[in-house]
C-alpha cells in the first residue's frame, strides 16, 4: 500500500518537478521508502520479519556492500543476492525483545514488480512486552530513506516511521 501511494504521489507531483528544470531520464524516483512487517507468533514462539524495499535501491546499496555487480531479479544470482542481503541486513537491522538480543535468521527474498522482500525469523521468544529495533538500511546511499515499521504482537499492531538519520524504535505491548 506504501509503494502505491509513493507510486501514485510520483505521478502528482512529476509535472511540478520537470517544470523546474529536472531531467525526467535522470530521475529515479524521489521517496527512499522501506516498509517492515514484525509479526510474533506466539504458536512458534518466533518474530517472523519481513522488509520490502525498492529493488534498484536495495541492489545499488549491496553492490556497493560487497563491491561487486548484482541482479536481484536474475535468477542466476540469486544464491549471491540471498547472502549479500542476509549478510547486509543483519550488519544493519538489530532486534532486541525485553532487552534481550535477538539473532536474526535469515529465511529467504522474493521480487516483486519493483521491491524486493527479504524474510528474517527470531527464534525462541516466548513472549514480548517490548521489541527495542536499531534500523539503518540504506542510511549509507540515501540521505531521504524512511523505514516505516508495522508490528504486530497478540492481535495488537502498532505502527510507526523513521528516517534517516534516526535509526533507533521501540514499541511496548
Amino acid at each position: 500500500m506504501v509503494i502505491s501511494w509513493c507510486k501514485w504521489l510520483t505521478l502528482a507531483i512529476f509535472p511540478f518537478l520537470s517544470g523546474n528544470g529536472l531531467r525526467p531520464d535522470l530521475m529515479t524516483h524521489p521517496f527512499y521508502v522501506s516498509v517492515v512487517e514484525i509479526n510474533y507468533n506466539a504458536k512458534e514462539q518466533e518474530l517472523e520479519i519481513g522488509c520490502k524495499v525498492f529493488t534498484n535501491d536495495l541492489e545499488s546499496t549491496l553492490e556497493k556492500f560487497i563491491n561487486g555487480k548484482l541482479d536481484l531479479a536474475s535468477q542466476n544470482d540469486k544464491p549471491k543476492a540471498d547472502k549479500a542481503i542476509a549478510d547486509y541486513v543483519v550488519k544493519h537491522f538489530e532486534i532486541r525483545v525485553d532487552n534481550n538480543p535477538a539473532p536474526l535468521q535469515f529465511v529467504g527474498s522474493e521480487n516483486e514488480a519493483e521491491a524486493t522482500w527479504s524474510y528474517f525469523e527470531v527464534k525462541h521468544v516466548f513472549g514480548v512486552k517490548k521489541l527495542d529495533i536499531m534500523d539503518n538500511m540504506l542510511y549509507e546511499s540515501f540521505d531521504a530513506q524512511i523505514h516505516i515499521f508495522h508490528v504486530t504482537v497478540n492481535g495488537i499492531r502498532k505502527s510507526s516511521k523513521i528516517a534517516n538519520p534516526e535509526s533507533k524504535i521501540s514499541f511496548e505491548f
